[in-house]
């Protein structure tokens, strides 16, 4: 039973529980000095998610542009990279 938590968690229980507790403090203090919270995190993403829907999704209308914008950069840039690759 015990290696299958171990398995599962990554590491011993202990050491996962202190790792979870750092990480927990570190992003509740960061949390704080923004001064968020749980629910202003809900909020925004319910607010956001109101707000396409009540603009009629026309922010999502420009998707397309984006894609062809960015495609002019990244399409290139990976042939270049995997012409690099290929050459090893």
């Amino acid at each position: 039973m015990s290696d299958q938590v171990n398995r599962f968690l990554g590491d011993s229980l202990a050491r996962t529980l202190i790792k979870l507790i750092v990480v927990s403090l570190i992003v509740g203090f960061v949390m704080t000095v923004f001064g968020l919270t749980p629910w202003s995190i809900i909020d925004g993403v319910r607010d956001f998610v109101l707000e396409i829907w009540h603009r009629g999704f026309s922010a999502l209308g420009r998707v397309g542009d984006y894609l062809i914008l960015g495609a002019t950069i990244v399409i290139p840039l990976f042939v270049i990279l995997r012409l690099f690759s290929y050459r090893r």
